[in-house]
């Protein structure tokens, strides 16, 4: 097997190891087993290969980091804004914090919570210690490979701009942020472990999945409102509840060291970024034995029996299903939705960001200078138009499946055409998890602008059954849930780019419409010809 460079400069920190009691050469030896799979079969964080084809003894992952680090670029002009090192600072890790959080719930968690190391190599005579840090090292590598990315063109100019003491602070309040991370997204995985566990703790993890995306997109809203702006220039106002924003932690020391800051608080500030991922990581490897533990949990297929559908259910599906072949495949699509876990894990946080997204463009609006009063006579309803950028991220994952394999069902079955499986399977993801986020959102959106928004909100979701039409031919024919996860390539990204950018048309010619004498009327009657038209012609096979 290849000495990977990472094992070369892990042997360095092998003391460190030893000094924790854990094998060392167990460990990089599991560690080089694991970098090798990953060179030759790309698991779900390392599935960025650009066409699909996977290539001998080359890691996809490493190759696509031109992505991150172009995201990276949009970092820079951040470091020009002004000479407020803690705005700056603070901004630049809530950006890297929120890309990181993000990928370490989409992505990480199925490598935090694999199972495979405890029922292949737990079985043999390997200390728990040494599994575990196996795995959490295998991670660290590969998040440290993303943050590089993200941090390293942003590092180069500032350091070249600001000097070797701004440099140094980057380096390691990065290293700081990114165990802070770690072990807190860990941590939050024990305690869901702890207290529950087969069927019930997979669904659990989605939810929790759900509630992290609110709370890192609420957090970045809460970080900007830490700063006041005068022109460009922004101040900054210590305050108690600044203490729980660990973006501005991390912001702390370039003020200190670069503005020549100085009080109690910027002291506090300093001492969490220091001592919270410090501590958290101690807490976590002291519980690493009772975490492998519950771990096992995850193979308990016993739970709570699955609620069949309810009368209600099944008659509105029939009533939305046009034939009996499609009203099979929807429910078999709704079934999948609904039991997938691998799935869940991927499209559960498109749905948190696409509840909470809207309500931010409207708060946005509010602590822009308009009164509340305003806001409910003017057009600000139109903001609900953002519950639709969860559309095309998740349209573009029904192509995947961990159970692709059986797909051979549909080459089987007596069907002519293919459209059946389409539209059935188009109409579950809009019953099951659209129309639940729009239903929330539409009921918070009466409440606050009244009853006039009704047609409005009918509109919408007009619009957001074309919408899904249009961002299901980016699939180009291929059947749903008959791709392995293995698959997915960093282009299914770019490819909703084109989609996304659809969203606010849609949303500048219904709000040009509201202008015009009956426009919103005239708007609603063209749209429910177009609807049908669309659902007949555009999922055609």
């Amino acid at each position: 097997m290849k000495n990977f460079n990472t094992l070369k400069v892990l042997d360095l920190f092998r003391i460190m190891f030893e000094r924790f009691e854990i094998d060392y050469w167990t460990m990089r030896r599991i560690i080089q087993i694991k970098l090798t799979m990953d060179s030759r079969r790309p698991t779900t964080i390392m599935s960025q290969n650009m066409g699909g084809e996977k290539k001998k003894d080359t890691n996809q992952f490493l190759k696509s980091l031109w992505f991150y680090a172009l995201i990276g670029l949009t970092l820079i002009p951040i470091l020009f804004i002004g000479d407020n090192f803690m705005f700056q600072m603070s901004l630049i890790f809530g950006v890297v914090m929120f890309l990181i959080m993000t990928a370490m719930i989409s992505d990480f968690s199925s490598v935090l919570l694999d199972v495979r190391d405890q029922t292949v190599i737990g079985t043999r005579p390997v200390d728990h210690r040494t599994i575990s840090a196996a795995r959490t090292i295998h991670v660290l590598i590969y998040l440290l490979f993303l943050t590089a990315a993200i941090v390293c063109v942003p590092f180069i100019v500032g350091t070249v701009q600001y000097g070797i003491v701004f440099g140094l602070l980057f380096c390691v309040t990065v290293l700081f942020s990114d165990l802070f991370i770690v072990a807190i997204t860990a941590l939050l995985y024990y305690v869901i472990l702890k207290f529950f566990g087969g069927e019930r703790l997979r669904d659990i993890i989605n939810y929790v999945q759900i509630g992290l995306s609110f709370t890192i997109v609420v957090g970045y809203q809460v970080l900007a409102r830490a700063f006041e702006f005068q022109g460009i220039q922004a101040s900054f106002e210590p305050a108690w509840w600044n203490m729980f924003l660990p973006p501005v932690w991390f912001g702390a020391p370039f003020a200190v060291a670069l503005n020549g800051a100085n009080g109690w608080y910027y002291e506090v500030f300093i001492a969490l970024a220091i001592l919270i991922p410090v501590i958290a990581l101690w807490i976590y490897l002291s519980l690493l034995p009772t975490f492998e533990r519950n771990l096992l949990k995850l193979m308990d297929q016993t739970g709570p029996p699955k609620k069949k559908a309810t009368k209600g259910m099944n008659r509105l599906a029939s009533l939305l299903t046009t034939s009996k072949e499609e009203h099979a495949f929807y429910q078999f699509a709704e079934r999948v939705l609904k039991n997938e876990r691998d799935l869940k894990l991927k499209i559960y946080p498109s749905l948190g960001f696409a509840i909470i997204f809207p309500f931010v463009f409207l708060y946005n609006g509010y602590s822009a200078g308009q009164s509340l009063e305003s806001i409910r006579s003017g057009q600000m309803y139109i903001t609900i138009y953002a519950s639709m950028m969860m559309i095309p991220g998740i349209v573009i994952m029904l192509q995947y499946s961990s159970k692709s394999k059986g797909s051979w069902i549909y080459h089987v079955t007596p069907i002519d055409n293919m459209g059946v499986i389409m539209k059935g399977t188009l109409k579950a993801f809009l019953i099951r998890l659209f129309a639940p986020v729009f239903l929330v959102i539409s009921l918070l959106y009466g409440l606050l602008f009244g009853i006039r928004i009704l047609p409005d909100l009918i509109i919408v979701l007009l619009i957001a059954i074309i919408y899904s039409v249009i961002c299901f031919r980016m699939l180009k024919g291929t059947l749903p849930f008959s791709q392995p996860f293995e698959s997915a390539g960093q282009s299914d990204g770019w490819k909703t780019i084109p989609f996304a950018l659809l969203i606010p048309v849609f949303g500048g010619i219904h709000f040009a419409l509201t202008y015009v004498p009956f426009g919103t009327w005239v708007y609603l009657v063209i749209l429910l010809l177009i609807v049908p038209l669309t659902w007949q012609k555009g999922l055609q096979r």
